[in-house]
């Protein structure tokens, strides 16, 4: 990778000139472009509040929405899948996207509902169709997926909705990571929204009550069966218990003699544990990936190395694109690989001097062999990917030869002002 863009999903900071000065204090290995996180924004005007905010509270979101664009972000982000984003309606997010508009930035999401939580996958589509539409601004379901049984098939109904939108002028995209698993939170997988509204002082007391409780637990089990049951949850980091990375949630069911998601509610008492969710089908995957308005992303930054199980999308994201999708199966050309990783995400960003390999262009080039591949797996996600032969960032080697240089060229980019 030669430019990374951070505070997806609506995550974040809020203060993007003191992350950007934390990012150059010791020199970055790669570029870095900033989005404008909507919900470390609502939290801090509306906490975990399940409500929607007044106009002083609307004001004041988008005064920091307006700051952060004007600190050189490159759009706004969303999560509404994830508390508390998910107690926000479309109409905030088309307000707060106007003004992420005005800066020419774009408007990504992690969509409410991927499968049948809530809305429905079709319907959380159409959500980021109409902020686009309303705001005016280029919009992107971000790493696009249909997620569990119930909904395997959908993408063909979600890529024609996408083509209507854009047959009619709209400048939507999405991407993805190619894998057939997702990575999460237990809690954001499992717990129905209104348990945390509130935060975790609430939620815990309402798993205090037996009333409440026996209604958590009892959405739980369905939000289980929608990602394919205990068998397709794995846990990726548990802080509080190590001993638990890596473990299926049927396995440590059948460990403690216990439901899992019994299981489920006592890992969420002692601590927030990361999942690996196996829940997507092939077709489906094939189907959003053939599209020529699709990016190609990693969802996963890179965990302290060595340290829990996580996602193998964090280490090996775009060379298993080009290794098993191109060069194994020909499911895509090389060239449409290649566009999906460079110019289109530079296209969709406005970055008007990167991602081609043209004159006057930054030189940020990767130089791969037909050795290019993946090595981390879900087993074994701490491998390093092969088959880089020289990589220059900013006009500067990086990898030559097959051997890091060390250098840090990194930059953290700014998005120029509209003229």
């Amino acid at each position: 990778l030669t430019t990374v863009v951070i505070n997806p999903d609506g995550g974040g900071a809020i203060d993007l000139a003191l992350q950007r000065s934390e990012l150059l204090q010791h020199g970055l290995g790669v570029n870095v472009a900033q989005l404008v996180p909507h919900g470390s924004i609502r939290a801090e005007i509306l906490g975990m509040a399940d409500r929607s905010p007044d106009q002083e509270e609307m004001r004041a979101m988008q005064a920091l929405v307006r700051d952060g664009m004007k600190q050189g972000a490159w759009g706004l982000s969303s999560g509404t899948f994830y508390r508390p984003a998910s107690f926000s309606d479309n109409s905030e997010l088309i307000e707060l996207a106007k003004i992420a508009a005005q800066f020419g930035g774009i408007y990504t999401s992690h969509i409410r509902d991927e499968s049948n939580y809530n809305i429905g996958l079709a319907a959380a589509v159409d959500e980021v169709i109409e902020v686009g539409r309303e705001a005016g601004i280029t919009a992107v379901v971000s790493h696009i997926k249909a997620l569990g049984p119930p909904v395997w098939g959908l993408s063909t109904t979600i890529v024609e909705r996408i083509k209507a939108a854009r047959a009619n002028g709209h400048q939507i995209y999405a991407d993805q990571y190619p894998y057939l698993a997702s990575s999460t939170g237990l809690g954001a997988a499992l717990l129905p929204d209104w348990a945390e509204a509130g935060g975790s002082d609430s939620l815990f007391a309402r798993l205090d009550d037996s009333e409440s409780f026996e209604r958590i637990r009892a959405a739980m089990v369905e939000n289980l069966e929608r990602r394919g049951g205990a068998d397709r949850i794995q846990i990726s980091r548990f802080e509080t218990d190590p001993s638990v990375d890596g473990k299926l949630l049927s396995e440590l069911a059948t460990e403690q003699n216990m439901h899992p998601v019994d299981i489920a509610v006592d890992l969420i008492r002692k601590g927030e544990a990361g999942i690996i969710s196996y829940n997507m089908h092939n077709d489906d995957v094939r189907t959003f990936m053939s599209q020529q308005w699709t990016l190609t992303s990693s969802d996963g930054g890179l965990p302290e190395f060595g340290t829990g199980v996580p996602h193998p999308r964090a280490y090996g994201a775009f060379p298993r694109k080009i290794a098993k999708f191109v060069f194994a199966d020909s499911a895509l050309t090389l060239e449409a690989a290649v566009r999906s990783m460079t110019s289109l995400p530079a296209e969709v960003l406005d970055m008007s001097d990167r991602g081609r390999l043209a004159e006057g262009y930054v030189a940020d080039v990767v130089v791969f062999s037909r050795q290019f591949t993946d090595n981390a797996t879900f087993e074994e996600p701490h491998q390093l990917s092969t088959g880089v032969v020289h990589l220059f960032l900013n006009g500067e080697s990086a990898i030559l030869d097959s051997e890091f240089t060390g250098i840090r060229v990194g930059h953290v980019l700014t998005k120029p002002s509209p003229e």
